[in-house]
């Protein structure tokens, strides 16, 4: 008797692989069936005749297996297979594949990936502003990342920063007090923050939750809210620090292919793009431009169909793009940005600051944690000695449901938390016996509900 392979689903015409499997087949995970194999895979398992063995014959040994040879996703931290050299298990990664080496695919490929480093230009130093009062603008939340880019930008290079900060009700204690005391430590910069209505929020957070069980919006929605100020300043850029694991966690989850990485330096590609809108009669774009008028349309039109068609696609923003639509007068004001920053060239373009190289060559969050104590006020979280800080207090809640989500085969998208820790767990931020601590002890990968999916809850119905 054969079954499918555990992880392997059927959906439509198509076998779909929920997990990361070995190189090279590490984003092998769909396979297109005949009409004829989609006929007898929709009825195992069972027994299968000579002439269905022939059929199946691309398939089995991979995708169809005996049922003694079913692999099994353990239920618990303590029944995982860790990787030998980073902390990636098959608990909170379901389906994760290892080589003969006990090896990861994340590890098996760290040679190849170590210099995907961004998908927006890097940019490490910027020149003073002729047009605006302001030479950079920053999101910032209150955050270890956040506020050490703020350090950076206005005590080391001196710039003229604009900290927007968007007010979620999830913000925790310390991110409060810390966005605080950067308002007093740092008076060189200027500080704006918003807040949406309670109703339109609500709205908006109850078209999330409906789509994936959480109401994580950031920073999608604050993309939304400041590109219209951003504009209207003619900020030249808007900067980021996303750790290194972020930007590379973006990659293993099929979010976004090799190419993006290095589109900012193919000259053939920005040329191109530059003479279309010539030919429409608008300025040629700016490093990062092109990457901020990109992020905006996608939020305020929804998905590119050739980014479909190529098979990336990232939910998190989909699901963000389609609950906010729900509030109309929200997506407007940024509509009316994006057609007057296109035509005017007026775009601030979208970078993001090495936070490796900044740091002397490796930003190791306990090297600089003193550093923004002292310098910006900045105030550690109870957890002080996590890799993985949170300004919010349902950050918990997210890898909950992205965990129980993806563990039960309801999105096909790997836990953001589960991919970073395992990346930082290599011995650039963490010591993999660190990582491994903070997987047991701090991080949401429980199948049952947690405390903070209440919390969340609690405003949703306030």
């Amino acid at each position: 008797m054969v079954d499918l392979q555990n992880r392997w689903k059927l959906q439509a015409n198509k076998l779909i692989y929920y997990g990361l499997r070995n190189a090279p087949d590490l984003f092998h995970n769909e396979v297109c069936l005949s009409r004829r194999q989609l006929r007898i895979v929709s009825t195992l398992p069972r027994e299968l005749t000579a002439e269905e063995e022939k059929a199946l014959s691309g398939l089995l040994g991979i995708q169809i297996v005996p049922v003694d040879r079913k692999k099994r996703t353990p239920r618990s931290l303590d029944e995982a297979t860790f990787c030998r050299t980073c902390a990636a298990n098959d608990y909170m990664i379901p389906g994760l594949e290892f080589d003969a080496a006990g090896r990861c695919p994340l590890c098996q490929t760290e040679e190849e990936t170590k210099n995907l480093k961004s998908v927006v230009p890097i940019r490490n130093a910027f020149p003073r502003a002729k047009k605006s009062r302001f030479d950079v603008a920053v999101f910032y939340t209150g955050g270890k990342d956040s506020t050490y880019l703020l350090y950076v930008l206005a005590k080391v290079q001196r710039l003229h920063v604009l900290a927007l900060t968007w007010e979620i009700p999830y913000m925790s204690d310390s991110a409060r007090r810390s966005i605080a005391n950067a308002r007093t430590r740092l008076p060189e910069v200027e500080f704006v923050s918003r807040r949406i209505a309670d109703a339109d929020l609500k709205r908006v957070y109850a078209a999330l939750y409906a789509r994936r069980g959480n109401v994580c919006a950031c920073p999608s929605l604050a993309y939304v809210l400041f590109y219209p100020t951003l504009v209207s300043e003619r900020v030249p850029y808007f900067v980021v620090g996303n750790e290194p694991v972020q930007m590379l966690g973006l990659y293993y989850n099929h979010m976004a292919p090799r190419i993006a990485y290095t589109f900012a330096g193919n000259r053939l590609l920005n040329a191109l793009i530059d003479v279309g809108r010539v030919l429409t009669l608008r300025p040629p774009l700016r490093p990062g431009q092109f990457h901020t008028l990109t992020t905006m349309r996608q939020l305020a039109y929804g998905d590119n169909p050739l980014r479909r068609l190529a098979g990336y696609r990232n939910e998190l923003v989909t699901h963000v793009t389609e609950a906010i639509h729900t509030v109309p007068a929200i997506v407007d004001p940024l509509k009316r940005a994006i057609r007057s920053s296109s035509f005017t060239g007026r775009i601030p373009a979208f970078v993001q600051v090495d936070l490796d190289a900044v740091s002397g060559g490796r930003y190791d969050w306990r090297a600089v944690k003193d550093l923004i104590v002292n310098e910006c006020g900045w105030v550690a979280p109870d957890q002080s000695d996590k890799g993985l800080h949170t300004s919010c207090r349902i950050e918990k809640c997210k890898e909950h449901t992205q965990f129980t989500r993806f563990y039960h085969m309801q999105s096909d998208m790997i836990p953001f938390s589960a991919l970073e820790i395992a990346l930082a767990g290599r011995g650039r931020c963490l010591t993999r016996e660190e990582a491994v601590a903070e997987i047991r002890e701090e991080l949401g990968f429980s199948l049952d509900e947690i405390p903070e999916c209440a919390v969340m809850r609690a405003y949703l119905e306030s």
